[in-house]
């Protein structure tokens, strides 16, 4: 089957979160089932044509914007084996940053990703690529699926294809002003409620849920989640209407990259049978952190956006009981103001027990993984998660709140019958994440039942080839009959 995948960001190229792992794995997995996958995403400053070996293939892709035309170049590479599509517009993606500068979403952020899922549609045109199926992502892409079943619904080379619209966080919307529907050269039938409007905006990301034959979300908890009006961000309503379209699949990770056994980047290598490098690689941790080296001592660790919505200010609030239970604590991250403020004061109040390190560091997200003995996400919502599933072949055990992902991957352990593999609580509060750390450290202290929580940790299975063959069966259940787009 022929599969056209637009991203924004896609790794290793351009990366800001999770959405580009997925849309550097996926692709891959996919492909080694038998599918003929292309990628396409924007060429941005920080995409180096000689490290990634690209060539151009297409000096001018006509692409209609804004009432009248603007002209693209198209390089390829490669992403393993998997043709990769590279849209360069200097005047819309030769800047800083992906979508802000120094905090700012760019101003132009609709003629830019209208112009790039329009981009889209012209590139499959113009390679003569006649997707069965576009999986678009998040709001960057969403208005293929409006392009597809408007603009281009008499188009035959397009237009017959099925579309899977992926929501890796329904937070972001891509609200802009009514001037975008112009911009992005939408009818202005469009804007009504039961089309791209929202209280007033035009809503890119509705646009995907409104046009897209299948809508799916990173887990099978959140794809319920966002049908409520706790988690649904003021389209619930528009989900629910739509609900036996949308779907729950739970995201993989590579264990290439994330695994102790094979991981270059840790001190030293171990595994479910052979755990003796987890001890040399907590004592790397905490020398890099400039804690001491207490083999017994009970590490808790965080790698995280410093956002509420991941729940920080939570651990924040408990961090001081936390440590009173004779632990230490590692936090890698970067985020809101207030939140680094309030590690840094515990950071002076305990410094032989608090590592702090404001930013995002990968080799350094390895060696925290690989040393610690627990790892803290108590998240207010999450979509999917993870570091709960890095942690989980580390052998670093799981405390999460029951949201997303994280309730969807972590099960209580029960130490009467050694059924679980992490700690997991409701309440999104100080209160209940202490609960669960207190029942966990005590946990620790008992040598064989914690070993036996980390066997059963470390045998999970997150692969992509398990995702992959529910997104093959969503393809096939939007795709023509024959495989090729209908007329």
């Amino acid at each position: 089957m022929r599969v056209l995948f637009a991203s924004s960001e896609v790794s290793p190229f351009a990366k800001t979160g999770g959405l580009a792992d997925v849309a550097g794995a996926l692709p891959k997995a996919l492909q080694g089932l038998g599918h003929d996958l292309r990628v396409v995403l924007p060429k941005y400053r920080g995409v180096d044509t000689a490290q990634f070996e690209l060539r151009k293939i297409l000096p001018r892709l006509v692409v209609p914007i804004a009432g009248t035309v603007e002209t693209a170049a198209v390089w390829e590479g490669r992403n393993g084996s998997v043709p990769t599509y590279f849209v360069e517009q200097d005047d819309y993606y030769d800047r800083e940053g992906l979508y802000q500068t120094g905090g700012k979403d760019h101003p132009d952020n609709a003629e830019r990703f209208a112009f790039f899922s329009r981009a889209v549609l012209e590139l499959a045109r113009a390679l003569d690529f006649s997707p069965a199926v576009y999986h678009c992502n998040d709001w960057q892409t969403a208005l293929v699926p409006a392009y597809l079943r408007t603009t281009y619904r008499g188009d035959p080379e397009v237009a017959g294809a099925g579309v899977l619209f992926t929501v890796h966080n329904l937070g972001y919307h891509g609200l802009f002003k009514p001037a975008a529907m112009a911009v992005a050269n939408l009818g202005a039938d469009l804007f009504s409620p039961f089309g791209v409007e929202f209280y007033g905006k035009v809503n890119f990301l509705k646009a995907g849920l409104v046009f897209s034959d299948r809508i799916n979300t990173v887990s099978r908890k959140y794809s319920q989640e966002i049908q409520t009006e706790e988690f649904g961000h003021g389209l619930d309503g528009v989900l629910r209407a739509r609900a036996q379209d949308v779907r729950g699949i739970l995201n993989g990770i590579d264990y290439d990259e994330w695994h102790p056994s094979r991981d270059q980047l840790i001190a030293a290598r171990f595994s479910r049978d052979d755990l003796r490098g987890k001890a040399a690689c907590k004592a790397d941790l905490q020398r890099v952190f400039g804690l001491p080296a207490r083999p017994d001592t009970p590490l808790l660790a965080v790698i995280s956006r410093l956002a509420q919505q991941k729940g920080i200010d939570l651990i924040a609030e408990s961090l001081d009981a936390i440590l009173d239970l004779d632990t230490q604590f590692v936090l890698l991250g970067t985020g809101e103001p207030a939140l680094h403020h309030a590690f840094e004061a515990a950071k002076a109040r305990h410094p032989s027990r608090v590592g702090l390190k404001l930013g995002f560091d990968v080799t350094l997200s390895h060696v925290i993984e690989a040393g610690a003995d627990m790892f803290l996400m108590p998240s207010r919502y999450e979509p999917c998660g993870l570091n709960q599933m890095y942690s989980l072949a580390y052998g670093t055990i799981p405390i999460v709140r029951a949201t997303g992902g994280l309730d969807d991957t972590i099960q209580s352990f029960e130490p009467e019958t050694g059924v679980g593999n992490g700690f997991k609580f409701q309440e999104a509060s100080g209160e209940a994440l202490l609960v669960s750390v207190r029942q966990a450290v005590a946990l620790y202290r008992r040598r064989e039942p914690w070993r036996r929580l980390m066997a059963n940790a470390m045998a999970c299975d997150f692969s992509w080839n398990r995702s992959a063959t529910e997104y093959e069966a969503l393809y096939r259940e939007i795709a023509p009959p024959d495989g090729t787009p209908r007329a």
